[in-house]
């Protein structure tokens, strides 16, 4: 028994709301000498079940005192008792109870002074930016507005005189004033609806340009930050800030306070139709705010929790999708099509069953929802009926109020729901504009422009670690300098930091210490685009784009004239197969020039890189997809310019074996440096690389050869 009781008393909501219940459903039938008494008794039931459980504890004594309070004050002030304890009186007690205790509980409570109180003021300086974002459109917005105010006055008033008009035909039937009303109806519907389409064209027109503001300066921003940003940083949660969240900004004032507004003027104006019509009916229509809210939050508790699962598992099934795709070949050379198809499957599944359970909730919110307009509905006619009997209103003002009535529920609730939106709006605001005020690392604002470069390039002790891994240091104290008109060598083993160097030499990243000089001046002082024309970077992976072999070559620069285009790809020995192609030099190289093959995209990035005409070429691994005979012949031409400087980093020894120097670096610190002979004298780390190869059958003739001089062991 106690443990019944237990269980009983764990719902609160249920105990607390049945002493109103049976007070609401009983009062009227109790005798009038018994009334007080049995209201008295309802109250105290209410007071020990429910326990200090507030709100619902404020609801059931307000609905419990207000009868016999109401009664009270009608026979001090020498009114007539009037009709006692009746149903109508009961459920305006109830309204006006729900309606205060909702007002209560939807205010925003008080901080105590000694707690600890954290200022925000994000959200107005959101705010205030959104609309600075928006000053460019505000001829176009003041237009929406003005618009929108003539929409919603005008809307108003068809209820109302609709209501006329049936009270003209059911009276008396006077043609003219029949007829004014008719023209009054259709001029405000037809001035309602030409200025909602003028306001919802305007709103569509200045949300498309602050998307477009919003994207294009956010994505100018990101392409200015350092490269360890988008390092640590998905591309997933980058695509998302420009796609999703741009367009939820500019939904924030073009589309949310439209509707916001809208609905806010039309429920006061609403409001106020219904009061002048029955304030006895409008006290009564409250009791369906307070349910509309709590069904309207619990829905968006249980849905936008299901909304965002649909979202994760459909990115999850994109993302696999986007895997398979881009692997294609290794899923086939494996045979593996079947087990990526289930794979799938499998994820559609999971998106399909988060689908339903999502509609199912939704479908469940409409039913409550239709069914709590219904019993409104119902109790508003019943009502009604009773005021057109005793002659406080007319069966026309029923019908207008009943009009009102319906379209009252829509609005409130579409308040709470663009109350939402704002909030989100406002949470992706926050979001693009954490990047778009996000300074960069590695500044990009040097203004050192010289007429003439020799092309002198030093390292001096530079120490490096990168940022996701700050405790770790990949370079320690390196220096080395690659002279102008000589080859210079990068080797060593993997992880040795080579690859690292030619980042730091892009700038792609700034050393923790330690200075990288061009003719004597930091590179941080060159203006960035003249540093980036004067030193040039070929990868082993180059990277080309969607574009034309011509677009991809002179890629970044802003005048280059064909026959400068066409000397740099004979330069790189492209020039015989870029003519060979169905459009030559305007051939679509496809996606990531996956329409060429390796070798050939290798060729048109040495193209790219030589037409600029650079005072230092580095070329990591650029020749790796490369047969002999072609690597020969972009070597001699690289040899007709004597006056650029190289850097090379290769595993071939036929390129290093040429170089002028040779660096070698392992554990991140140069172990040795010297010609090719030198080095091989010394028996350190080059010369195990070189025999190393030997063992493997490679470039075994190269790695016997030995000279004179003598090499340098740091």
């Amino acid at each position: 028994m106690a443990a019944a009781g237990e269980a009983i008393l764990s719902r609160p909501l249920a105990l607390a709301l049945v002493p109103a219940t049976v007070h609401l459903v009983l009062g009227p039938l109790l005798p009038s000498a018994w009334a007080p008494a049995g209201l008295a008794a309802l109250l105290l039931a209410a007071l020990a079940l429910s326990r200090g459980r507030a709100p619902l504890l404020r609801y059931t004594v307000c609905a419990c005192l207000l009868p016999p309070l109401y009664t009270a004050l009608r026979r001090a002030l020498s009114l007539s008792p009037g009709p006692g304890i009746s149903w109508p009186l009961l459920l305006l007690a109830h309204a006006a109870s729900a309606l205060a205790v909702t007002a209560l509980e939807l205010l925003p409570r008080a901080v105590p002074a000694t707690a600890s109180r954290t200022p925000t003021p994000l959200q107005p300086t959101i705010t205030s930016r959104l609309l600075a974002l928006s000053r460019p459109d505000l001829l176009p917005l003041a237009g929406a507005f003005t618009f929108l105010a003539l929409a919603v006055i005008g809307g108003m008033f068809v209820p109302y005189y609709t209501g006329k008009v049936i009270d003209i035909l059911g009276s008396q039937y006077d043609q003219r004033i029949f007829l004014f009303a008719i023209f009054c109806m259709c001029a405000t519907s037809m001035g309602s609806s030409i200025a909602a389409g003028l306001r919802g064209g305007l709103f569509t027109f200045t949300m498309s340009r602050l998307n477009r503001r919003i994207r294009s300066q956010l994505f100018s921003s990101l392409v200015q930050q350092e490269i360890a940003f988008f390092d640590a940083t998905k591309t997933g949660d980058i695509t998302s800030r420009l796609s999703t969240d741009t367009a939820l900004m500019s939904r924030s004032v073009a589309l949310n306070v439209n509707v916001l507004l809208r609905s806010l003027v039309n429920t006061v104006g609403i409001v106020s139709f219904m009061f002048s019509l029955s304030w006895k009916l409008t006290l009564l229509i409250f009791i369906e705010s307070p349910l509309t809210i709590l069904i309207q939050k619990m829905y968006n508790l249980y849905h936008m929790r299901l909304v965002l699962q649909v979202q994760d598992s459909i990115a999850r099934s994109n993302q696999l999708a986007g895997e398979i795709v881009s692997s294609i070949k290794t899923v086939r050379s494996f045979a593996a099509e079947d087990l990526e198809s289930e794979l799938f499957e499998k994820k559609l599944q999971e998106t399909h069953q988060l689908k339903n359970k999502r509609d199912l909730v939704t479908a469940v919110y409409l039913l409550c929802h239709r069914l709590a307009q219904l019993l409104m509905q119902v109790v508003m006619l019943y009502c009604g009926q009773l005021l057109v009997n005793d002659g406080q209103m007319t069966s026309g003002n029923l019908i207008a109020f009943i009009l009102y009535q319906m379209d009252f529920g829509d609005y409130v609730r579409t308040l709470i729901h663009m109350y939402s939106e704002m909030t989100h709006s406002v949470g992706a605001a926050e979001k693009v504009f954490e990047y778009l005020d996000r300074e960069p690392r590695v500044h990009t604002d040097g203004t050192l422009v010289p007429e003439s470069l020799q092309g002198h390039l030093e390292f001096k002790d530079v120490t490096f670690s990168y940022p996701a891994k700050p405790d770790v240091q990949v370079l320690q104290d390196v220096s080395f300098e690659v002279r102008a008109g000589e080859v210079t060598a990068l080797v060593g083993p993997s992880g040795g930091g080579k690859t690292t160097c030619v980042s730091l030499l892009q700038r792609f990243y700034e050393p923790q210490s330690g200075r990288i000089l061009l003719d004597g001046r930091p590179i941080q002082e060159y203006d960035h685009k003249y540093y980036h024309s004067k030193v040039a970077l070929v990868g082993q992976e180059p990277t080309l784009f969607a574009l034309s072999v011509r677009d991809n070559i002179r890629y970044g620069l802003d005048h280059c004239p064909q026959a400068d285009v066409a000397a740099a790809a004979h330069s790189a020995s492209a020039r015989d197969f870029i003519e060979r192609m169905d459009h030559g030099f305007d051939t679509d190289v496809g996606e990531a020039g996956g329409q060429i093959s390796a070798g050939q995209k290798q060729q048109i990035a040495i193209a790219r890189a030589l037409v600029r005409q650079p005072r230092i070429l580095v070329l990591d691994e650029a020749t790796s997809s490369l047969d002999a005979h072609t690597e020969l012949s972009i070597q001699r031409a690289l040899a007709r310019e004597p006056a650029a400087a190289a850097l090379v980093i290769a595993h071939r020894l036929t390129t290093v074996q040429r170089a002028d120097r040779i660096v070698v670096l392992e554990g991140g610190r140069v172990v040795e440096r010297g010609t090719h002979s030198q080095l091989m004298e010394l028996g350190g780390c080059y010369s195990r690389l070189v025999l190393g190869q030997f063992t493997n059958g490679e470039q075994g003739a190269a790695a016997g050869e030995k000279g004179s001089g003598h090499g340098e062991r740091q």
